[in-house]
């Protein structure tokens, strides 16, 4: 008798049972559905609408700003010797001949990082849209 017994045990353990396991699913699946929210969005913001005129920017319109590593700023391929104080005073004379100014900016990319943000500064200041320019990068496009 003591041998069927152990026999019925070793049957037994050969069972698994799931109902435990689907528990735990059910709880870590709750447990996500939860908290993914709360990480998406850390504040609660209105953001405003994105409605864009897409017009085209005239050629006339543009000024292209260029700083060199040294820090020394060039508009419109003219070398201004005192430096953004100069800048802003030619930028102030465009914006009133040009309404719609539009700054393309051009910076070494081995400079500092102050002259390019005083020129991003001065842009915004004066209410005048900026772009900046870079290299496209080495080899085939990449597909998107």
């Amino acid at each position: 008798m003591r041998r069927f017994s152990q026999r019925n045990s070793l049957v037994t353990l050969n069972e698994i049972n799931i109902t435990p396991l689907l528990d735990l699913a059910f709880v870590l699946l709750i447990i996500f559905v939860i908290t993914t929210p709360l990480l998406e969005q850390s504040l609660d913001l209105n953001l405003p609408s994105g409605i864009g005129t897409n017009r085209k920017i005239d050629r006339n319109d543009m000024a292209t700003v260029e700083v060199s590593s040294q820090g020394a700023f060039v508009l419109n391929g003219r070398v201004l010797p005192r430096g953004l104080a100069q800048l802003e005073t030619d930028l102030v004379a465009l914006r009133l001949v040009r309404p719609n100014l539009v700054v393309n900016l051009r910076a070494d990319g081995d400079g500092a990082y102050k002259h390019p943000y005083a020129i991003l500064d001065l842009c915004t200041r004066l209410g005048i849209k900026i772009g900046l320019a870079s290299q496209p990068p080495a080899g085939p496009p990449r597909s998107r």
